[in-house]
């Protein structure tokens, strides 16, 4: 019977990408968002309101209990892993994009200011990979190796009819809170370039057209637990270190707790290979398939090497003032977005500055203050930080986004319904352009930046910033 399904999925009849990616994860709002705001349009129909949402004053083990039964709903059954096809989830990241052809293409790792400069240049974004979330019923968030064990089963079907992709296991219960221990978070990464993004880059490009490679260059320790499938605990996303997620750890402690689980259970799998990337890293097969297509085709290839994501938001964000003010605008006024909050069309419509962190850790709000102390100052700033619905000694508190807000001369806004029940209730997408409709329209919007000129500019603004681009 799994063979039947294996071959119906290489069919093309496997499950849909709509329901084989994960609901909201990165990858998945990011197309959304651009492929919308090049049709001229917002987010205003992304995101439903999360389950939490109504219980943010309710005692933890209900919010859990609840959070844990939505994310099972939309989690991927044993038997559904098998018929996960991965070509399929491609060609349905590359339909999301209005027809014609594009001066340009982004390809490679989530980064949401990879969505403003894929909006300012006026081309598309295609992932490396793609997230999945599956069952895992007998789960506890304090059992990594349990969890390594379950993934593994997993990994193995969708490994059978996937060749081409690279699953890595994140067992991270600081990000993911209880649903670490009710669920498996897989990222599927492709190890090579997939049919349907070379029938686009051949198709959809105008001649001579360039691709640009966007990496995150982070390490995480990784354990290899078969070929094709890895194994990390924790991540760079969580705003802890590696150390933090030893068994001894005071903060590991207290994350387990706020999950409903235990520490002294807590017994991951010996490290015993270098850091590799973490789980947004690019493949390198991924990146040599992009590189010999680009040759073929004669076609000039760049890379974005991004060493932290603060670096990339950085330098997207100085980049987008000097393009408004080349255009007329003042380029005085900035929104700091969070994680899904973030809306590139009603940034691009306002003539706002973009800067994106990577969500509601103190370490990303802490290199928003640093960037915003040390840049010309702002007329006005507007802040969505986005509730990660778990509670995490590495997360930011409201004052810490207040005082990102304080550095606004004029105006200075936090808006109240992302902080209201900050950390653990949670808000749509949606939520961000119904703040940045409020904004002041300022049309025309400015003509697309050259993907040349944008290039040069990220080098010589991002090089202080460690971003790296050649």
């Amino acid at each position: 019977m799994r063979k039947v399904r294996r071959e119906l999925a290489a069919a093309g009849a496997g499950l849909a990408g709509d329901r084989v990616v994960a609901v909201g994860s990165t990858a998945r709002i990011l197309v959304a968002a651009i492929g919308r705001a090049l049709r001229g349009a917002d987010c205003a129909d992304l995101g439903q309101v999360g389950p939490t949402s109504r219980f943010f004053g309710a005692p933890d083990p209900v919010r859990r209990a609840v959070a844990v039964r939505s994310a099972g709903r939309a989690a991927l059954t044993p038997a559904q892993a098998a018929e996960v096809d991965a070509a399929r989830v491609a060609q349905w990241f590359v339909d999301q994009y209005p027809s014609g052809r594009y001066p340009g293409v982004l390809l490679g790792s989530p980064h949401g200011a990879a969505a403003h400069l894929a909006v300012a240049l006026g081309v598309p974004w295609l992932p490396a990979g793609f997230e999945m979330v599956a069952h895992w019923s007998k789960g506890s968030v304090d059992r990594p190796r349990a969890a390594l064990d379950h993934g593994a089963a997993l990994a193995g079907r969708l490994l059978a009819g996937n060749p081409d992709l690279h699953v890595r296991q994140v067992h991270c219960p600081a990000s993911r809170g209880a649903l670490a221990g009710a669920t498996v978070a897989l990222a599927g990464r492709w190890r090579g370039l997939p049919g349907a993004y070379r029938r686009f880059l051949a198709e959809r490009l105008e001649p001579g057209a360039p691709v640009v490679v966007l990496r995150d260059a982070r390490t995480w320790p990784v354990f290899d637990a078969a070929d094709g499938h890895s194994f990390q605990v924790g991540c760079p996303a969580s705003g802890l270190d590696p150390v933090d997620f030893h068994p001894d750890s005071h903060a590991l402690r207290q994350v387990l707790r706020s999950a409903g689980g235990d520490g002294a259970h807590w017994e991951p799998p010996e490290i015993s290979t270098p850091p590799g990337i973490a789980e947004h890293g690019v493949e390198s097969d991924f990146d040599s398939g992009v590189r010999q297509w680009a040759t073929r085709a004669g076609r000039s290839l760049h890379q974005i090497v991004v060493p932290t994501p603060a670096a990339l938001s950085a330098a997207t964000a100085d980049l987008y003032r000097r393009w408004l003010r080349a255009a007329g605008k003042t380029g005085d006024r900035l929104v700091v977005e969070c994680g899904r909050l973030l809306d590139p069309w009603q940034v691009l419509r306002a003539g706002l500055v973009p800067y994106w962190c990577e969500n509601a850790t103190r370490r990303c709000v802490d290199q928003a203050e640093w960037w915003l102390a040390g840049s010309e100052p702002f007329s006005s700033v507007d802040v969505l930080p986005e509730p990660p619905g778990v509670r995490s000694p590495a997360l930011a508190g409201l004052p810490q986004w207040l005082a990102i807000a304080g550095f606004g001369r004029r105006r200075r806004a936090l808006d109240r319904a992302s902080a209201r029940g900050y950390p653990v209730t949670s808000v749509p997408t949606r939520r961000a352009t119904e703040v940045l409709r409020g904004q002041p329209y300022d049309l025309p919007t400015p003509a697309p930046i050259g993907v040349a000129d944008a290039l040069a500019a990220l080098r010589d603004g991002g090089a202080q910033h460690g971003l790296l681009v050649c």
